[in-house]
């Protein structure tokens, strides 16, 4: 069996250590400028032109050709995408499955909802190598990363929401107040794949002691964890003190956020995606 495993760089796994792996691209797109959640983007020249930029700015997923050629010469193909609640990478990676299987009848294909972002979709990613590494057949990893999906976890903490604002996603005056107030935004990814605010948490101590507790509430104990970060690696390494504080065998992973993750969790954002209890 000849596999691929394909996100979108919702993952921020631009390259992976699986062997057949490949990354296709979101993008940032402003009135001025367009940027390409790629290996080649300048993420700091991103990160500094939004601080500066006035205007509306949007993301915009992959389209079906960019799902389509890198899945060219497999006859297994499994796809992960950012959460369907968010975005329309899910439905275009659909498109181009069935475009795929319509042209090659002998092979088989599935798409996986993360109903998230970031460090979640990086998790699916990394089960989904093990379990294709060790051979398992396309249903039997069909149906396994289905059951693995419905124990990870993401909480997010963001300390501007700022982009968030620029886009229409919250209220100008709300990201506004919030930056004022020093106010950290604590939430997660629901079951319906959007993000969801759980605590608005005043100053670092309240969001991190905040994030733990939500944690900990969705039944994390000491499996895998990866913290992806904004420029945040204080933020990130505080976390995963306090947390192999508790749990001494934990697998914690860090990360850099790339474009899409950038964008959305600004400066000093952390996202967190863990193993934890069954969701539904």
């Amino acid at each position: 069996m000849s596999y691929v495993i394909i996100s979108d760089s919702s993952s921020d796994l631009i390259t992976h250590t699986a062997e057949n792996y490949s990354c296709v691209p979101l993008k940032i797109i402003t009135d001025n400028k367009e940027y390409v959640d790629d290996a080649d983007l300048n993420l700091g020249e991103m990160i500094e032109d939004l601080k500066k930029y006035k205007g509306k700015s949007r993301s915009s997923c992959p389209n079906a050709e960019d799902w389509l050629s890198a899945m060219q010469g497999y006859d297994t193909v499994f796809c992960v995408t950012i959460t369907s609640g968010l975005s329309g990478s899910h439905n275009t990676a659909n498109i181009a499955l069935k475009e795929y299987l319509d042209e090659n009848p002998d092979a088989k294909g599935y798409v996986v909802d993360s109903l998230s972002a970031g460090p979640e979709v990086a998790l699916l990613v990394e089960k989904l190598a093990t379990l294709l590494g060790e051979g398992l057949d396309f249903e039997t990893a069909k149906t396994k990363i289905e059951e693995y999906k419905a124990t990870t976890h993401l909480t997010f903490c963001l300390e501007s929401l700022r982009n968030l604002a620029n886009n229409g996603r919250v209220s100008g005056a709300v990201a506004k107040i919030a930056g004022i107030l020093g106010i950290r935004i604590v939430g997660v990814a629901s079951l319906e794949g959007t993000l969801e605010v759980c605590e608005k948490a005043r100053g670092a101590e309240k969001a991190l002691s905040s994030l733990i507790k939500n944690i900990e509430s969705n039944g994390y104990c000491g499996g895998r964890m990866r913290i992806h970060h904004c420029r945040a690696l204080d933020n990130a390494n505080a976390v995963a003190d306090r947390i192999r504080e508790r749990y001494p065998d934990a697998e914690i992973i860090m990360h850099e956020t790339g474009a899409l993750c950038s964008f959305y969790a600004e400066e000093g954002g952390l996202l967190i995606g863990y193993e934890g209890a069954k969701k539904y």
